[in-house]
């Protein structure tokens, strides 16, 4: 079997035998993690390598794959699509792209498959072979239907396809120990998206220690956060360890990061480098093993264009990036919500609410929610305090929620009626995003889906 260092094909550009080495297991490990099968075809049309997948698909082994004529592998018809599809590529230098087929593996059963493939070329660009990648149809469609089946993850409550992708996130993320940023507005369920990576990663057995940052002056922020030995400061009476020493083995989550000053954002990076830290008052290191996970409601990349955040820990903490989607781009969640905050409150006020009417469940979805799910939960409290029903009926919910024609605080205009003109000109300048023209307009969402339902306006003119 050829592989990736002396294969023709795939030769390295390599200083050193051993740096050869470790490209080519690199090459391998990247070539074995792929979902789909794929296979390198030389010229003369026989299998040069496979990856794991590739078996794994066609229930194939090595022996009877490597160096065979893929042209026999899958039909003996020469003229059946795979077969073609190759001799074609070979031939003309034409890729197929996405062709469906029938995969007969060796114990008699079939597996719905897609193929393509493209041409290999050396450094002079003739070409010496192809790869064929196949994907079973079978397996996406039963991971689509998994997906699609999950409407909640740990604590987190969502069947939104943008919370389905989280949660995919969150499970690629826990496998490892890269430090994580979760973005989003408030009381959207960023210490939940935390948390549950923590539970689902194999730091589940150490501590879980959180902080917001937003809580502490900076001085009281850096003993906090890092400890201080007795007299490093004016009512420093013993040693004290920090949350870092007592997240060790664990995880560290750091709310409102954005709100931290240029001295612990000096301490804060040396963390992440070089995973040690020095108490406060004092000049010995301590070795620490703890992952960091913060999170932000802030555009931390404008602080950083405005030098209130260095650029260096920015993109030391981003080494993967989570966005939790605000409550009204994912209303579908609403229903789901609710029903899991009146069972919370059932347990919590020992009442028996049935659930929401109609009209108040028509209420929740009008409404705009700038506080997100923190603020729904809110909500379902304050109609649980007053309920005297078994349902809960719309005089039961927050003043607020039951005018839907609403605006927060300091955005004029609740019952705002605007002119076709102005609407027109405000999503054009927002590129069409609703929520960014209602805040440039100073009215909230529903007020500007009323006016755009008005003037019969749903597209940028």
């Amino acid at each position: 079997m050829s592989t990736p260092a002396t294969d023709p094909s795939l030769r390295f550009s390599c200083s050193s035998v051993a740096d050869c080495m470790a490209q080519r297991d690199n090459y391998e490990a990247l070539f074995n993690s792929l979902f789909e099968g794929l296979a390198i075809i030389g010229g003369d049309q026989t299998v040069k390598m496979c990856n794991r997948s590739f078996f794994a698909i066609t229930g194939l082994s090595k022996k009877e794959v490597i160096g065979k004529d893929i042209t026999g592998l899958f039909c003996k018809n020469r003229t059946c699509g795979l077969n073609q599809a190759i001799l074609k590529t070979i031939a003309s230098g034409t890729p197929v792209r996405d062709e469906p087929m029938d995969i007969e593996r060796r114990d008699g059963t079939k597996v719905p498959a897609v193929f393509s493939t493209s041409i290999l070329r050396d450094k002079q660009g003739s070409p010496t072979g192809i790869v064929v990648v196949f994907r079973d149809e079978s397996r996406v469609e039963e991971l689509q239907k998994k997906l699609n089946e999950r409407g909640h993850f740990h604590q987190l409550i969502g069947g939104n396809r943008r919370m389905q992708e989280l949660y995919q996130l969150i499970e690629d993320v826990a496998a490892t120990d890269a430090s994580v940023l979760i973005q989003g507005e408030s009381g959207t369920g960023k210490e939940l998206v935390a948390a549950a990576i923590h539970r689902h990663s194999h730091r589940s057995n150490g501590p879980f220690v959180k902080l917001s940052c937003a809580a502490l002056s900076e001085t009281l922020l850096e003993s906090e956060l890092f400890g201080h030995i007795k007299g490093a400061f004016t009512g420093a009476y013993r040693d004290k360890i920090g949350r870092f020493e007592q997240a060790h083995g664990g995880t560290m989550f750091l709310d409102e990061i954005g709100e931290i000053g240029p001295g612990v954002q000096v301490k804060l990076l040396r963390v992440l480098q070089e995973h040690e830290i020095e108490r406060v008052g004092d000049t010995v290191s301590r070795e620490i093993d703890v992952r960091i996970i913060a999170a932000t409601n802030k555009d931390l990349k404008q602080l950083v264009r405005d030098q209130r955040f260095r650029d260096d820990l920015y993109y030391r903490l981003k080494v993967v990036a989570l966005e939790i989607p605000p409550l009204r781009s994912r209303r579908e969640d609403i229903p789901p919500l609710a029903e899991h905050f009146i069972k919370c409150f059932n347990e919590k006020y020992k009442k028996n609410i049935q659930g929401l009417h109609r009209r108040s469940l028509n209420l929740l979805m009008e409404y705009c929610w700038d506080g997100n799910v923190r603020e729904l939960e809110n909500a379902i409290e304050h109609a649980f305090v007053k309920a005297r029903s078994l349902l809960l009926m719309p005089a039961d919910l927050p003043p607020e929620v039951q005018r839907p024609s609403w605006s927060p605080p300091g955005a004029p205009g609740g019952t705002k009626e605007l002119d076709r003109e102005s609407l027109a000109a405000a999503l054009r300048q927002a590129h069409g995003n609703k929520t960014k023209a209602a805040h440039a307009l100073g009215i909230n969402r529903v007020t500007l889906w009323r006016n755009l339902k008005k003037h019969n306006l749903t597209t940028i003119e």
